[in-house]
């Protein structure tokens, strides 16, 4: 319909009831429909739910505002006297309400053909106690089945008359096909731009102070005074994306404290293919191609998104705030910090952190730690095999206080300061094998003075094509030193290993990859440490098979090596709204003989307390990402990953490298039920139930929903020994649903016996799990009662119990 085709009274209405931003919300929606149903009375009615309300409008919303619009609410309009009519007209003696049978034909009528479980269900929600059925109710129930029945027919695209849910959309989120952060397509975008000649402006990361930050770069912060946004165009003459390449030089800090972000795009520059991903080829700022968008690429937990910015920078007195090129004419590096920063929620979340959060971002890959005051004694060769694999790595130097903080040594060493590891070689020097390491400060500027620097004396004691292929002398912040000094003046290594889908190269040897997601939910699967046995057992688990040993005789290792990381998802987006990382680890347990091959299984308490574990995190952290390098024998080992405390909600995904390919899944109980039959017929009923049931049940000789909570919470409210705040009518509808065999909506004597039998069984196994006397159960004890009372249930089910 188009809007002219409004009646002109209708149009007038919708103005004057829809106020000043002509649409209606569900607020106003329930306001504007108990208003007029109140007058008619014909039709009875206890006001429509701002829950109904809210399914309305989400039915009818067109254009996704959660709001109506005119078209929309004439359309509904147009409904609701469609339904009105086939409700009177089905309200046959004229009570203003439906019987269930007077139901079922208005539903025909207004297009839903039902069978009669339906029917059960809805009179069961619906219905008041005298099983009628008023308009407000018989309106929710039409428009949640036509929720329902749109959603079906969406989904069964061949009309089969039946659906087949595919969770994951083949291909999507991986390398070759990025997720578009926020729906925005950067082609669509730019191509509009430059339709329309005009500039991209991204209102959803928006010029203004929130965008700088929260706190230290907030609204009433002294640092963002004088600060305005411009683009490249309007900072120089000749703008360029990227100039002769990009590489390590091109990144300057600027007045961030995210030295880890910029010497994980340092390492970024060594590798060609990676680069390639993050940063788009075929950006520019050249006439025709310029429309004042950019994009690039990042990994987030699982899945590559795409991140589309507009070219307006921060800056103050007409240079960056931030990162900037040595030069002041390339521009890529600030443009990448920029969506880094909009994927964040502001750049001040972007202060302080860890170069291997960048190195996971920018690569996919899988980040490890190697403390340097007690490393691996074949480290170098570590860092060999992490070059042959294209991986990326940074170190660092430890503080003692906060002014050690970018404290220079007199070496010129930066303390607390992130730098990427370029480099890892070994020369003939003094009749000896030296091995040296390179190293660069992403300032760009001040490098180490002691050995092997780059006018140092030990360069004239090596052969001349060594020399040639090492030797540097340039202040680039980029220099050598011996790995004996890189040991003794370095705190930290981090090594970045990249997934398979991140390298091309046949000649780089690759890492398998496993990775799944989970959560930790309060109650159900946040079980906290093995310092709490009672609750550990229910954290998620994973199991991995390892069958190969590794093929390298000269890494001094027997056995299968593996990397196990453990992330936490959007944590630093959230520090916004005062939340922070969680403190987390993971152990790994060796699988016995007896649980071998299993995977519909989760391990219990019984398990955790006679078993150690095989190996373990090397501490408890509250990094985003916990991470550590194993060798073990072949078998199948256990992963748990939790918080180091209890009840703390969270989402992470947890990932294992592996030299060789190995089996890796989630293990869980399967959903079974095994509750026990109870078969009764009226010969086994004793006469003083019998006597009691009749006298419960008046002189229909049956109980209903409404009878049933009077005699539930009657009995319960006698007992001291469990704690209850009554029975709902909801939960006692449920129970005659259960059990009714005749379909009338109440319980017959046998019927009520069954029922009585089964909440006896449940009461003493409710007694016998409530451990602690305390009249209620934990989550663990539900756990364990619903597995007694005949039910298996997997984590999932149980977070949503």
């Amino acid at each position: 319909m188009d809007p002219n085709e409004v009646d002109p009274h209708f149009k007038h209405l919708f103005i004057k009831i829809s106020g000043n931003d002509s649409e209606i919300s569900p607020f106003e929606l329930q306001e504007i429909l108990n208003d007029v149903m109140k007058k008619r009375l014909e039709v009875k009615t206890d006001g429509f739910s701002l829950q109904t309300c809210r399914q309305i409008v989400g039915l009818m919303d067109r254009d996704g505002t959660s709001k109506l619009g005119l078209l929309e609410f004439h359309a509904l309009w147009t409904k609701i006297q469609k339904y009105l009519d086939i409700f009177r007209r089905h309200d046959s003696d004229s009570s203003g309400t439906m019987s269930s049978h007077e139901l079922r034909e208005a539903l025909t009528e207004a297009g839903f053909q039902v069978n009669s479980d339906v029917i059960q269900e809805v009179v069961g929600h619906y219905a008041d106690a005298h099983y009628a059925i008023d308009f407000d109710s018989f309106i929710g129930c039409l428009v949640r089945l036509e929720t329902l029945f749109k959603m079906f027919k969406t989904l069964d695209k061949k009309n089969s008359g039946k659906i087949v849910l595919d969770i994951q959309q083949s291909g999507v989120g991986s390398a070759g096909q990025a997720v578009r952060y926020l729906g925005q397509d950067y082609e669509s975008l730019r191509r509009e731009a430059l339709d329309y000649g005009q500039l991209f402006q991204d209102d959803s990361f928006p010029a203004v102070v929130s965008s700088l930050g929260f706190n230290e770069l907030g609204p009433r912060s002294h640092k963002v005074r004088g600060v305005t946004w411009k683009r490249p165009t309007e900072l120089t003459d000749a703008p360029q994306f990227i100039a002769e390449g990009a590489n390590r030089t091109d990144i300057c800090q600027g007045g961030l404290g995210d030295c880890w972000l910029l010497a994980a795009i340092a390492s970024l520059t060594l590798n060609q293919e990676v680069l390639a991903r993050v940063v788009p080829q075929g950006q520019s700022f050249e006439d025709g191609e310029y429309a004042g968008i950019f994009h690039f690429q990042f990994w987030q937990f699982g899945e590559w998104v795409d991140v589309v910015i507009d070219d307006r920078l921060p800056v103050k007195d007409d240079e960056l705030l931030f990162v900037h090129s040595a030069e002041g004419r390339e521009f890529w590096s600030a443009l990448l910090e920029k969506a880094y920063a909009k994927l964040n929620g502001c750049y001040e979340a972007l202060s302080g952190g860890s170069t291997i959060e960048g190195f996971e971002d920018f690569t996919g890959g899988i980040a490890e730690v190697h403390e340097l005051t007690s490393p691996s004694p074949n480290l170098f060769h570590i860092i060999q095999k992490a070059q042959q694999r294209g991986s990326l790595m940074g170190c660092s130097i430890d503080i003692t206080s906060s002014s050690d903080s970018e404290a220079v040594t007199s070496q010129k060493l930066v303390k607390g300061h992130a730098y990427s590891v370029t480099g890892a070689e070994q020369v003939e020097y003094g009749g000896d094998m030296m091995k040296l390491i390179r190293i660069r400060n992403p300032w760009g500027q001040v490098e180490w003075t002691g050995p092997w620097s780059d006018n140092s004396m030990e360069w004239r004691r090596i052969n001349d094509d060594d020399r040639e292929r090492l030797s540097h002398r340039a202040e680039d912040g980029e220099f050598w030193m011996s790995f004996h000094d890189f040991l003794r003046h370095y705190s930290r290594l981090e090594i970045c290993n990249l997934t398979p889908d991140a390298l091309s190269d046949d000649s780089i040897t690759k890492w398998a990859l496993s990775m799944f997601n989970g959560n930790w939910r309060r109650g159900s699967t946040a079980g906290g440490c093995r310092n709490y046995p009672d609750t550990f057992w229910t954290n998620p688990q994973f199991v991995i098979k390892l069958d190969e040993e590794d093929d390298d005789p000269e890494d001094g290792e027997e056995g299968c090596s593996l990397v196990v990381g453990l992330i936490q998802k959007n944590r630093r987006k959230m520090r916004k709204v005062g939340e922070d990382m969680q403190t987390m680890g993971f152990a790994i347990y060796e699988v016995p003989d007896e649980y071998a091959g299993q995977r519909n299984v989760h391990l219990k308490k019984n398990f955790f307390l006679r078993h150690a574990s095989a190996a373990r995190s090397e501490t408890f952290i509250n990094l985003r990402e916990v991470c550590s390098r194993f060798t073990l024998p072949p078998g199948e080992y256990l992963i748990l990953p939790s918080t180091f405390e209890p009840h703390k909600n969270g989402d992470f995904c947890v990932r294992v490298f592996s030299e060789k390919q190995a089996e890796f899944q989630e293990l869980d109980d399967p959903v079974e039920c095994h509750v026990e039959q109870v078969d009764i017929d009226e010969d086994d009923v004793g006469e003083r139930f019998k006597n009691l049931f009749e006298q419960l049940a008046g002189a229909d000789c049956e109980i209903s929903a409404f009878e049933l909570q009077r005699i539930l919470n009657r009995v319960v409210t006698c007992r001291e020994d469990i704690k209850t705040s009554g029975f709902t009518l909801g939960t006692c509808r449920n129970m005659v649903n259960l059990l009714d065999e005749d379909g009338s909506g109440h319980l017959g004597l046998v019927e009520f016996k069954i029922l009585w039998t089964k909440i006896e069984k449940f009461l003493n196994i409710y007694r016998e799990k409530d451990v602690d006397k305390s009249g209620s159960m934990s989550s663990t004890e539900m756990r364990g009662a619903v597995e007694e009372a005949g039910t298996n249930t997997h984590a999932c089910l149980m977070s949503c119990v």
